[in-house]
């Protein structure tokens, strides 16, 4: 078992895997590092050797673990490097084939196996090195490095000697606490977008009167939150001269500006203090990945299948406020760079990629009007609550995680309510295809029946606010189902637990789309009656423009007073004659407990529990006469005794 790990956040051991070719030094490097001694009669291979805590600063304990060259002891050096928190790869500076084992051999192998941990190149027996024709280690490792980027740092040591042979796990060590990729770009010589985005966050959180640039009190705050101590003037002053020295528009009358605050950080990085960017990024709250660490982002765990998570009031407000205050031109919608700038203090974008791009309705100059901008928001907290509260903290939101997501009631509960109070409603659509499903919700999100793409790859979503009659407002969100997954989908118990209304599309043309289209409503209704997570459903009828296949609209009418749900809706996206279809989907979503197919077998229970009901009630009526009948008989015989 690993005595490594992280634990509430904080790493409590530091795994160190030592490879290499046969004859390099490997043992004789782990042993002087543990002993301080040096050794010439070392086993071949090691066991596990654990350095101290108290050993280096960051009192971490260290683990190293030595490996066997040979080929027959492959399989166990394999599994090794697959759990090592970072890998040692040695070579032996009086034997050059060694080194160029490590480009040809030894990092290929690595990444063969998928070991994605820092590397450290280390060149043992410097005091064998030929120093007639000594290396330039600059000149050999920088190819290398160029070509193999998880290479952290490279040095050369001599256990013989006791010649920086605590560098190594020291920098082994520091790979893993303060490791340099996620932060710094050796390419471009410059800060990673992620960790730009991280510290352009922490100076807004820190820029208390929002002016721009930390004054002296704001730097004196940050410094005591982040390490503990304040500065003293002399130190402010010192840091103000070497920002305006090297980048005079990193500080201003005020203070030190967000480009000044940057730069600092690229010139700790540069010197090699790579802890002191790393305490800041995680006294916020950041991970290895420069993302929330969980503890930092508390969702709401406990939920049952069929209940959902929406924003609050508070939040929706927040979200309101925040996109008044990037809409910088007051055009009611957010142009590309504007949602860009809205989301520079997150990783990323997270409206970038599927399911959340495209998803919702755009102006006809591609700028996200606010009703897009909050169904967004409304999509990703129901599919995705934790990336929705972590952006949430990203953009600025300060409340308690708990004023932000509300858990839903039960849709079961909803059900025997007879009502919902959901704001948010999760639509299923189903057909086969060429039906008209992604139709249906290109037309949803207001893009032309021209641009509807008829093939579609993964599972499309479209989310919008409706407009209900009185003025109010609900999000509905349109998922389609492909048809070839809907057999994998139904296996899963739970699968309709999610939904809060299930449509049926069909093209109104054709025989076979019909067909298909009532056995996927069969299926549907079956997978719902078993598993307990019966849902409202409703048919469409699409293209509505093309002549009619006649079978299909009196079966469909058939079928519909058959199950007990509502008469087919006709639209015809072409035409754009839609028949308020979104307002109907979102009606039968809001009576959960209607228009739920009558199964066989929901049938013959509901018929079971009216026979139930009259013998209950015959039982009772039974029961009240032989009760009226004793009183009478009672009743009777106390007169006669009384004129007896």
């Amino acid at each position: 078992m690993s005595t490594t790990g992280i634990y509430g956040g904080k790493r409590t051991g530091v795994r160190v895997v030592v490879a290499g070719d046969r004859g390099t030094g490997k043992s004789t490097l782990i042993s002087a590092v543990a002993t301080e001694a040096f050794d010439r009669n070392v086993p071949p291979v090691l066991p596990p050797t654990r350095l101290p805590a108290d050993l280096y600063n960051d009192l971490v304990p260290l683990t190293v673990i030595d490996t066997s060259s040979s080929l027959e002891n492959s399989s166990k050096r394999n599994e090794e490097l697959k759990r090592a928190d970072v890998v040692v790869l040695t070579y032996a500076c009086d034997q050059p084939m060694t080194l160029s084992r490590l480009s040809t051999y030894w990092l290929p192998e690595l990444r063969h196996l998928g070991v994605k941990v820092p590397v450290i190149l280390v060149g043992c027996k410097l005091d064998l090195q030929d120093e007639q024709a000594p290396m330039s280690m600059e000149q050999v490792m920088s190819p290398i490095m160029q070509q193999f980027r998880e290479i952290e740092t490279c040095i050369e040591c001599s256990a013989a000697t006791n010649n920086q042979v605590p560098e190594v796990f020291y920098y082994a060590q520091k790979a893993v606490l303060h490791p340099t990729t996620p932060l710094f770009d050796q390419e471009r010589q410059a800060l990673q977008p992620r960790c730009i985005s991280a510290l352009r966050r922490i100076f807004t959180l820190c820029d208390h009167d929002m002016d721009g640039a930390l004054n002296d009190s704001e730097l004196n705050e940050f410094q005591v939150k982040c390490f503990n101590a304040p500065l003293q003037p002399a130190e402010i002053v010192g840091v103000k001269r070497v920002v305006h020295e090297k980048l005079p528009d990193g500080i201003n009358d005020i203070g030190l500006t967000l480009s000044g605050f940057l730069f600092l950080h690229a010139l700790f990085i540069e010197k090699g203090r790579l802890e002191t960017t790393w305490a800041v990024l995680r006294k916020f709250g950041y991970d290895d990945d420069l993302k929330l660490a969980d503890e930092f982002v508390p969702v709401p765990s406990k939920r049952a299948p069929d209940q959902s998570v929406e924003l609050t009031t508070e939040a929706v407000e927040f979200l309101r406020g925040i996109f008044r205050l990037f809409d910088t031109d007051n055009d009611g919608a957010l142009q590309p760079h504007q949602l860009e700038d809205l989301f520079a203090t997150a990783p990323e974008s997270p409206w970038s990629e599927l399911p959340f791009e495209d998803a919702a309705e755009i102006t006809a100059s591609g700028n996200l009007p606010l009703n897009a901008f909050l169904s967004e928001w409304a999509l990703m907290t129901l599919i995705d609550p934790k990336k929705s509260m972590a952006n949430l903290i990203y953009i600025g939101y300060t409340g308690a995680p708990a004023s932000a997501l509300h858990v839903t009631r039960r849709r079961s509960v909803d059900r025997k309510k007879q009502k919902t109070e959901r704001n948010v409603f999760h639509c299923f659509v189903f057909g086969p295809k060429n039906a008209g499903k992604t139709a249906l919700l290109n037309s949803f999100i207001g893009r032309s029946f021209s641009k509807s793409d008829t093939t579609t790859t993964g599972e499309p979503f479209a989310v919008n606010v409706v407009n209900q009659v009185g003025g109010n407002k609900k999000t509905l969100v349109l998922r389609e189902i492909p048809e070839d997954e809907v057999k994998t989908f139904l296996s899963k118990k739970t699968f309709l637990a999610a939904c809060d209304v299930a449509v049926f599309v069909h093209d109104s043309s054709s025989e076979h789309s019909w067909k298909r289209s009532r056995e996927l409503l069969v299926e549907v209704a079956k997978q719902g009656e078993e598993s307990g997570y019966g849902v409202p459903c409703l048919l469409i009828a699409a293209k509505d423009d093309l002549d009619p296949y006649p079978m299909a609209v009196r079966d469909s009418l058939g079928i519909s007073q058959e199950l007990g749900i509502e008469a087919p809706v006709r639209v015809s996206m072409k035409l754009n004659t839609m028949n308020d279809v979104f307002n109907r989907i979102l009606s039968v979503a809001e009576h959960p407990h209607l228009s739920i197919p009558e199964t066989e077998t929901r049938k013959n229970r509901k018929k079971y529990l009216q026979v139930v009901n009259r013998s209950l009630m015959c039982v009772s009526v039974a029961a009240a006469a032989a009760f009226v009948g004793l009183a009478a008989y009672r009743a009777y015989s106390a007169r006669r005794n009384a004129s007896g």
